[in-house]
């Protein structure tokens, strides 16, 4: 059974940073992206940033130019760098790999898998 076992997450002050990491106990075949979600109280859910097997990453306007999301394909690894946090961060981070490669049709098995999630907590 896969596992995302992820860690770095929580408490810091407004401005602080945080590193969280994201293991993938086995291999996945068909990685399309790794990526990281927030969902904070009483809210959906969010992507935060993700990147493809290609290294191309994306990330949500409210973390532009703040977080840095990285990979490393030889570990099954995916790190998220999180500075000049504030208190609108605070959420549980979960991470997610997307097996979502070719198209649709093409597509098989289970085609997301998730980490248990870690709290942030980002104080004013």
């Amino acid at each position: 059974q896969v596992q995302l076992v992820e860690s770095g997450g929580g408490l810091v002050q407004a401005g602080g940073s945080l590193r969280l990491s994201c293991t993938v106990s086995r291999t996945i075949s068909s990685i399309n992206a790794m990526g990281w979600y927030r969902q904070a109280p009483g809210k959906q859910r969010e992507l935060v940033a993700y990147i493809t097997s290609g290294g191309f990453a994306n990330y949500a306007d409210p973390v532009k130019g703040r977080f840095t999301i990285s990979r490393d394909n030889t570990k099954n690894t995916v790190h998220l760098q999180m500075n000049s946090l504030k208190p609108e961060d605070t959420a549980v981070y979960y991470c997610n790999v997307d097996r979502r490669t070719g198209p649709p049709s093409s597509w098989s098995g289970q085609l997301d898998y998730w980490g248990q999630g870690t709290q942030v907590t980002v104080s004013s």
